[in-house]
C-alpha cells in the first residue's frame, strides 16, 4: 500500500523514543495548546519518561539504561459500550 503525503507513520523504537514522521505533524498537550515543531516532518517523542526536553526525545534512554522491546501485534477488538 503506497503512503498518502499527509500519512502519519508512529515507529515504535525498541530501547528508545516514538518516532512520528508524517507531513503535518500536530502534538498537542491536554489544554489543546500546540508545540511549534518549526516545520519537522519527523519527531521522536519519549517512552522513558526522562528527557529533559518533554514530550521531545533527548537521547535521555541512552543515559538512563531504558528497556523496552516491542513487537508489532493485532490488537483485541474494542469492547463495546454498554
Amino acid at each position: 500500500m503506497a503512503e498518502d503525503a499527509e500519512d502519519t507513520k508512529v515507529v515504535v523504537r525498541n530501547n528508545g523514543p516514538l518516532r512520528i514522521e508524517g507531513d503535518n505533524i500536530t502534538i498537542a498537550d491536554e489544554t489543546g495548546k500546540v508545540w511549534g515543531l518549526a516545520g519537522r516532518k519527523i519527531i521522536s517523542l519519549c517512552r522513558c519518561g526522562c528527557s529533559n526536553n518533554k514530550p521531545f526525545c533527548d537521547g535521555a534512554h541512552n543515559r538512563v539504561g531504558f528497556m523496552s522491546e516491542c513487537a508489532a501485534s493485532e490488537l483485541a477488538p474494542p469492547k463495546p459500550k454498554v
